[in-house]
């Protein structure tokens, strides 16, 4: 009786040592898809397999746009707000608002594995996600490295910048640990005003609704697969 040839090597483990597939995501994002475009035409960016990064201050919307858009995509698309992961601790859990030291600073560095951990997943399963935070262009502990290192290389960060009194009065309409004081939601407008410059797409939402916003981030997400910013 013949012996069969032994099976093919199964694919690596993950790097960070979890039994979910790590997909090395290529630059710009795009995933393959069952009918693929031509390689002479644009990626279309309402059907690909993305992940994307909204970044904004406290009170810039981030949440709500994205929510808005993952529900309205042709293609299963999932919205992971590092915020609610933050708070998914309850005893213990280091509030915003008493300042930033080492407590909160684990705290977030844990919640952006564990997104950075769910949106692999959902990439692996063929389902794109979004992904919002305030991410700060001058402070590396909460830079974009963590997010590429956790996500993966084509990850797409859009910023999301609305004026200071939008963000103000969006904050004043907020209640528990979301709310923050004027003056701490003035400094982080501030300091998000260094993606200026940066290369990264920026979305002023200042004077638009929800949807226009959305179909914005569309043009952002597709921009970014045609010609991907350096980051």
């Amino acid at each position: 009786m013949p012996v069969p040839p032994p099976a093919p090597p199964g694919p690596p483990a993950p790097p960070d040592g979890s039994t979910t597939g790590f997909i090395q995501l290529p630059p710009g994002g795009l995933m393959p898809t069952a009918r693929p475009a031509p390689e002479s035409a644009a990626p279309d960016a309402a059907h690909a397999g993305v992940a994307v990064l909204l970044i904004g201050p406290a009170g810039a919307g981030k949440t709500t746009v994205a929510r808005y858009w993952a529900d309205r995509r042709p293609v299963p698309t999932a919205h992971i707000s590092l915020d609610d992961v933050r708070e998914w601790v309850r005893s213990g859990f280091a509030d915003p608002r008493s300042g930033w030291d080492d407590r909160s600073e684990a705290q977030y560095r844990l919640a952006r594995r564990t997104c950075g951990f769910a949106a692999r997943n959902f990439l692996a399963n063929g389902i794109s996600c979004i992904l919002d935070d305030a991410v700060f262009p001058d402070r590396p502990a909460v830079g974009l490295g963590g997010w590429k290192r956790h996500v993966g290389p084509g990850l797409i960060p859009i910023v999301l910048l609305p004026g200071l009194e939008v963000v103000l009065e969006r904050n004043a309409a907020r209640t528990g640990s979301r709310r923050l004081s004027d003056e701490e939601v003035a400094t982080i407008h501030g300091r998000m005003a260094g993606w200026y410059g940066s290369g990264l797409p920026i979305i002023d939402n200042s004077g638009h609704d929800v949807a226009t916003t959305a179909r914005m981030l569309d043009n952002a997400v597709a921009q970014s697969l045609a010609s991907p910013p350096a980051w």
